[in-house]
């Protein structure tokens, strides 16, 4: 019994051989992962001190090398596939980092399901050009490939159903993980691995990436914030009297302006920054601004996500209260979504959507026509004639686009146009090189940034060239009109941004952008005013007289001490005083209830009258004749 016990059967001995070889490259797998990571809190150094990090930021990995191993019986093809994909993914990662500001989140696997719908052009473009990654990137694959040709199985195929009971139970374990069932929260726990809502930023240095992803799909993914209807209901009673007075008000004009929108893409004023505190690379902009109501415009996204501002225009709900509406578009499941289209719509207004691009892109096909949209005019009814500037259609030809839809008879016209000329990486030389090249450039600006930050404001100089070439030809035109101009986000330079600063001192997350609304047949006198995106709707409909949409209305009464908590995820916010937060709460519940089509009631008990047609949001419009009010009901 002794010999036994000091000589263990060979068998036993290949077993334990075995299993050390198998624990041995799991933690080597692990301090890799954290090394690979980079993040503070899941360094190799940290196993030591806080060894539940970098084992949590690494088991998702583990899992699935243990698939794998299950699959192939090869333990190096297993760990190296898995730690190759897992490179990818960090590659990935650092792309966004580097042109957006902000790590990888859940959501953004949704733009996997973008690259067949009109999107690689756009995604790809962010791709470094060094074929030093690529070569890179073939070497691993082929010495994969050796491995899995070359390389000895770590065991028999035949093991009677242990290898096929091992590989479902730890697929099931990571299948349960990709869902988020909540038993995981158990391991990400957001009070322990370090969760901070607002700064995916904060939470990946700390807790590492792929634990941060799980935090935010365990936290987020599942819609678990849920409104309070008696913080609605109290915000909306106490807005009531001021409701009704502003929904008697009388329309300014009898005739309905033509409106025209214009989201000008990553459109900011450069004046912002060190270096350009003096230039007027916008003079239309700041012409227009002297005879109409411009300001700052916080908004909730940075560098990309453009349909992250977008949505908050046209509906006019706050992103702040929905953590779960990472990209709205892609996440919208509803057939009909309360809007300021739907508004617009039930006072008999011909609504259409112009944007040059493939409108499958971000499922704008599908998300305009539950917005309410009559037409969307995209890529291909454009003429064949519309010109690139870039790499993409040019602002002047969405100009031309936005005339020809205009017409001159008929219900008024609401047009929303959607700019690309400006859209990013800036790479790409435009077609007049000598225009671009004669671009002064902030001092410490050199090589590939300075020709990026010149073909920004190249473009960005045609975006404001058309915006005054559509305000002075609406102008001529007999029919009254208003023209809603804003950036949706800052352009993706954070090189150039880390080189110059801003001038107030602020970092590139905390920029506003720019917005203007002015009316080009009747100048006024300039108004300086910072609002939101979410909240321009509710001021374009006041400018417009009409009244009788009561969401819109509260927005304009409550909004205003709210516009500056709009941010990019990561941004500082502004300390909120008690009044504010409850506010803030209330305003989170209105907003809650509205896109779940829970409102009307309230407004109804508020004696505030509304229609059905628009999820309850829309009143009857009875100040004047309605001749399509009954498209509020489509």
């Amino acid at each position: 019994m002794l010999s036994n016990s000091a000589n263990p059967p060979p068998r036993r001995r290949a077993l334990v051989a075995r299993s050390a070889l198998v624990l041995s490259l799991a933690l080597a797998f692990v301090l890799l992962t954290g090394l690979l990571d980079g993040g503070s809190g899941v360094l190799p150094s940290r196993l030591f001190d806080q060894p539940r990090f970098p084992l949590a930021n690494a088991w998702p990995g583990l899992l699935l090398a243990g698939v794998l191993l299950a699959l192939s019986r090869r333990l190096l093809l297993s760990f190296g596939l898995t730690f190759l994909l897992q490179g990818l993914l960090y590659g990935i990662n650092t792309l966004k980092v580097e042109n957006l500001g902000t790590p990888l989140l859940p959501a953004d696997f949704r733009m996997v399901g973008q690259l067949r719908k009109g999107g690689a052009h756009l995604l790809v473009g962010y791709l470094p050009h060094s074929p030093w990654l690529w070569l890179a990137l073939l070497a691993a694959l082929a010495l994969i490939i050796a491995i899995w040709r070359y390389e000895p199985p770590l065991f028999p195929r035949r093991t009677r159903g242990k290898r096929l009971l091992a590989g479902s139970m730890l697929g099931g374990v990571l299948l349960s993980m990709l869902v988020g069932m909540p038993a995981w929260a158990n391991v990400y726990n957001a009070r322990v691995l370090w969760l901070e809502p607002w700064s995916a930023s904060s939470t990946s240095s700390h807790s590492g990436l792929i634990s941060s992803l799980m935090m935010f799909h365990l936290q987020y993914g599942h819609g678990k914030h849920k409104p309070d209807p008696v913080a609605a209901a109290q915000l909306i009673d106490q807005s009531a009297a001021a409701l009704r007075q502003s929904m008697r008000t009388p329309p300014a004009n009898s005739e309905l302006p033509d409106i025209v929108v214009v989201q000008s893409e990553s459109f900011f004023d450069p004046t912002s920054m060190r270096g350009y505190e003096h230039s007027n690379f916008t003079p239309n902009l700041r012409r227009l601004a002297a005879h109409g109501i411009s300001g700052k415009l916080h908004v909730p996204t940075f560098g990309g996500g453009t349909i992250r501002t977008e949505f908050e225009v046209l509906t006019g709900l706050s992103l702040r209260y929905f953590d779960d509406l990472q990209f709205p578009y892609l996440q919208m499941n509803r057939k009909r979504v309360p809007s300021l289209v739907h508004a617009l719509n039930a006072h008999g207004y011909e609504t259409v959507a112009v944007h040059g691009n493939d409108p499958a892109f971000w499922n704008r096909a599908t998300a305009f026509k539950a917005l309410g949209f009559d037409r969307f005019v995209s890529r291909s009814s454009f003429p064949s004639t519309a010109p690139n500037d870039g790499k993409y259609m040019a602002d002047s030809a969405m100009t031309d686009e936005i005339m020809a839809q205009l017409k001159d008879s008929g219900p008024p016209q609401f047009i929303f146009a959607i700019s690309i000329e400006a859209h990013g990486p800036y790479d790409v030389d435009p077609s007049h090189v000598a225009e671009r090249d004669a671009i002064a450039v902030p001092a410490g600006v050199t090589g590939n940034a300075k020709r990026e930050l010149q073909n920004y404001l190249y473009h960005i100089g045609h975006a404001d060239a058309e915006l005054g070439r559509l305000v002075s030809w609406l102008a001529r035109r007999k029919r009254p009109s208003l023209v809603l101009f804003y950036g949706d986000h800052l352009p993706a330079l954070t090189n150039i941004y880390q080189a110059t600063g801003f001038v107030d001192g602020k970092g590139m997350l905390s920029q506003a952008g720019v917005w203007l609304l002015v009316d080009p047949h009747h100048p006024g006198k300039p108004v300086d005013l910072d609002t939101a995106a979410w909240l321009l709707p509710g001021k374009l409909l006041e400018q417009a007289g009409i009244h009788d949409a009561p969401y819109f209305g509260l927005s304009e009464l409550v909004g205003p001490p709210l516009a500056a908590l709009t941010a990019a995820p990561g941004a500082s916010l502004p300390a909120e005083d008690g009044n504010e937060q409850k506010l803030d709460r209330a305003m989170a519940s209105v907003d809650q209830l509205r896109l779940g089509g829970k409102l009307g009631k309230l407004w109804l008990q508020a004696q505030l009258p509304t229609a059905t047609g628009d999820a309850g949001e829309n009143t009857a419009a009875a100040a004047r004749p309605q001749p399509r009010a009954a498209a509020a009901d489509r």
